[in-house]
């Protein structure tokens, strides 16, 4: 069964509690999203390891209930 944009939304929030996220669903079927995510804990980490911290935060879904999501991470800008 697909995954909704407020379960990933919701699962990336309780892996990365500062995170803020928006969920795109780029086709409208419920499998292809964009995700992009603002983390003060990407901070220091590259690209890749912010990645793996956004799939370890899906719990294993990626791949399975969720079939593709462009993914797009950063830290917040430094008031």
């Amino acid at each position: 069964m697909p995954m909704d944009a407020a379960q990933i939304e919701r699962l990336i929030k309780e892996g990365l509690p500062d995170a803020q996220v928006v969920i795109e669903d780029l086709r409208g079927d419920g499998d292809h999203y964009a995700a992009h995510v603002i983390s003060a804990a990407f901070r220091g980490k590259t690209r890749v390891q912010q990645h793996q911290m956004v799939y370890q935060a899906l719990r294993g879904n990626m791949g399975d209930a969720l079939h593709a999501l462009a993914l797009q991470t950063s830290v917040p800008e430094d008031a």
